[in-house]
């Protein structure tokens, strides 16, 4: 069964940036299209970028492009979102999901397996 936990979350001035990390355990990472999600308080679970198995195809939020980048290392089983230029707007819970050898999508309902999420917090 896999496993995901999600790290490197934290406090972060306006402008500033955070790398944070989704781990899989359980089982092999590389098998699995992986999607980065937030979730600000009051507000429904929404898609910021995936990535597939192998990293050849990556989707990015349009309210992202050009801040955030994923990457993945599957040799360390695991996958990157590193957020640059962040706002206040960006504050919400970061949670990474998994679904196994299939295209990237960026709806909550198409992922299988969910890490516990990890917080980012943008303020001066």
């Amino acid at each position: 069964q896999l496993q995901l936990v999600e790290s490197g979350g934290g406090l972060v001035q306006p402008g500033g940036s955070l790398r944070i990390s989704c781990a899989a355990s359980g089982s092999t990472l590389a098998t699995y299209t992986i999607g980065w999600f937030l979730q600000a308080p009051g507000k429904e679970r929404e898609g910021v970028s995936c990535i597939t198995s192998g990293g050849g195809t990556i989707n990015l939020a349009d309210f992202v492009k050009g801040r955030f980048t994923i990457s993945r290392d599957n040799a360390k089983n695991t996958v990157y979102l590193q957020l640059n230029s962040l706002k206040p707007e960006d504050t919400a819970v970061y949670y990474c999901a998994a679904k196994i050898w299939s295209s990237c999508a960026m709806s909550a309902l198409a992922y299988d397996y969910w890490g516990q999420g990890t917080q980012v917090t943008v303020s001066s």
